[in-house]
């Protein structure tokens, strides 16, 4: 799309926490007590808390960069999630401008697997949308996702 700009903002999910002690569980010797494993998948959890924390403080900066914006949830809609031969999923993101004058929205998509749990999200930027119009932008993943892929906007606003 050009003119547009997109800002990807990763967030990591609790998934990973599971697959990671899943992965440290089954690498187990027979020198492991029930204790230390526990000690162990306790530790990968918290860490990908740590990371997943971190992430989402990251999205919510780009949001706090905006002043004076307008909660536009309603204003957005998106296409159908396609995943590409490179395993990054897109959505076409379509804005529409119901202000007398251009503005610029940020928005935040969700990308959720086939269970609803979220699997990626990313803040996308629609700049200088012309009053009463519309504009398009699209959100890539940060991630390779795979099986069923749904999308959601988490959040929009129009500044």
């Amino acid at each position: 799309m050009t003119g547009n700009r997109t800002h990807r903002a990763p967030i990591t999910i609790a998934t990973v926490a599971a697959l990671t002690a899943l992965t440290a569980l089954t690498g187990c010797s027979d020198d492991d007590t029930p204790s230390s494993v526990a000690s162990k998948a306790a530790s990968i959890a918290s860490q990908a808390t740590e990371v997943f924390a971190s992430a989402t403080a990251e999205a919510g900066k780009k949001f706090d960069d905006v002043k004076n914006g307008v909660d536009v949830k309603g204003d957005v809609t998106l296409g159908t999630p396609r995943t590409g031969s490179d395993g990054r999923t897109t959505v076409e993101v379509t804005v529409k401008n119901t202000a007398d004058a251009q503005k610029s929205f940020l928005v935040q998509v969700n990308f959720k697997d086939g269970g609803g749990d979220l699997a990626d999200a990313v803040a996308v930027t629609v700049s200088d949308v012309p009053a009463g119009g519309t504009k398009k932008a699209t959100a890539r993943s940060n991630r390779d996702l795979s099986g069923t892929v749904k999308t959601e906007v988490a959040r929009a606003v129009r500044y």
